[in-house]
């Protein structure tokens, strides 16, 4: 009997924003955890880098810069870490479960460069490795790949998984901001940070993007294998094209099977069709748009970030590994069984928007097509605009805007790189990828 009562010893590793949230659902809810796992929840500990931060709500006597030793006691059952980052997090979570502990983790940082090593990690020490928070927040998607779609075969991921870039880029649409102004509202309103940069240049996201396409595929992939473009660069232009074309623009975090079976993981601002579910995806929410052959399409949406509902879904992973350990089990890990390549960018296929400046004279447009198809690009299709009354004396008194059919990302670099040596065209070619049928 006292064994099926003693409670299930819990370290928590950082006590942030998300930390914070985490120790007071397990000191509220202690009585419902216990309901739904069948034993008590007790947090012996708490690894912070300083004792000397106001940490209202949580027992001080709970934390402790020793965070080495807390995780190697020996006693522990679950491990939490919400610190992010590479190192010592990496090292931590490997010495938790060689101590016997199972382990939950947000760090999607980490687990884009070194998933595999810590499966099998946990695989040699018969305990869980569970990381749901790691992606989109309190949507649950890992484990729908993990386990709910195992039996299926997916054909594409396609989602926005960055609350920040979704805001600056909803806020350029829907009340006409620069980019610059609206990063700045994010940043006021707390969507962004002091230095937004891993947010807006796409960086966050491709980590997400390589958990999800290794959980899909079945396949280890690694951030510097995502092809990785931010929204820096988007201008009010774009927003405006997009919308002449039925389109919005999103960050896009896209894997997809190729028809070689190799695997395309790329993350880059998108022209989105407004009857696509994703494209009424709004301010800092997040969305993910699952394709499979026999589930077809499947779509997951919800708070993609913040303290609350980040640490729902740790707390989700809490009860499961828990749970398992009542049981006496490990849950299956998954494994990389279909050693896929990840296809170079190059390969990557998709519809083009493209624009730019030309001389007004006969034959220019013949010549633009020309160049499009001595590439294998088709083009499906065209529109002339006329810019004069703009004061232009620089002979470019005319727009061409082409929509292009599906094409290799490498035929329309070679289309771009011919029509910059093209006289006949002004010195701004701008072009986006357009995805979602």
């Amino acid at each position: 009997m006292a064994e099926e009562t003693s409670p299930l010893k819990v370290a928590l590793l950082g006590a942030g924003v998300v930390g914070s949230q985490v120790a007071r659902i397990l000191s509220q809810e202690a009585e419902s955890l216990r309901q739904r796992i069948g034993r008590p929840l007790e947090l012996v500990g708490i690894g912070v880098r300083r004792l000397d931060v106001e940490r209202p709500g949580i027992d001080p006597g709970l934390f402790t810069t020793d965070v080495h030793g807390l995780v190697t006691r020996g006693d522990l059952d679950l491990v939490v870490e919400v610190i992010g980052g590479i190192e010592p997090a990496r090292n931590l979570l490997t010495e938790a479960m060689n101590a016997g502990a199972s382990v939950i983790t947000a760090n999607k940082a980490l687990l884009a460069e070194d998933l595999a090593r810590l499966s099998a990690t946990a695989k040699k020490n018969g305990v869980d490795l569970y990381y749901e928070a790691a992606v989109a927040g309190a949507i649950p998607i890992i484990r729908p790949l993990r386990e709910s779609l195992v039996g299926d075969e997916i054909r594409a991921v396609m989602g926005i998984v960055n609350g920040t870039t979704n805001y600056i880029l909803d806020q350029m649409t829907t009340n006409h901001l620069s980019f610059d102004v609206a990063l700045r509202q994010a940043q006021e309103l707390g969507f962004a940070e002091a230095d937004p940069t891993a947010d807006i240049e796409g960086k966050d996201a491709a980590a997400k993007a390589a958990i999800l396409a290794g959980l899909a595929f079945h396949t280890e992939v690694h951030s510097p294998e995502v092809f990785c473009e931010g929204i820096s660069s988007v201008t009010e232009a774009d927003i405006q094209a997009a919308d002449q074309m039925g389109c919005v623009v999103k960050l896009l975090a896209v894997a997809k099977l190729a028809d070689d079976d190799r695997v395309i993981v790329k993350v880059h601002p998108a022209m989105v069709p407004k009857t696509h579910p994703l494209a009424s995806v709004s301010g800092a929410y997040n969305a993910i748009f699952v394709e499979s052959v026999e589930a077809g399409q499947l779509m997951f949406l919800g708070q993609g970030a913040g303290g609350a509902p980040t640490a729902s879904a740790v707390m989700g992973d809490v009860v499961t590994a828990a749970r398992n350990r009542v049981r006496g089990t490990a849950g299956h890990l998954g494994t990389g069984y279909t050693k896929r390549e990840v296809a170079p960018i190059g390969d990557a296929t998709s519809r083009y928007y493209i624009r730019f400046q030309v001389e007004d004279k006969p034959g220019v447009l013949a010549k633009c097509a020309t160049i499009f198809g001595a590439h294998r690009v088709s083009l499906q299709t065209c529109q002339q605009s006329y810019l004069e009354g703009l004061g232009r004396t620089d002979g470019f008194t005319a727009e061409l805007n082409f929509m292009t059919h599906d094409a290799r990302e490498q035929d329309l670099q070679d289309v771009v790189a011919a029509l910059r040596e093209a006289p006949f065209i002004g010195d701004s070619i701008d072009y986006m990828r357009i995805e979602g049928k």
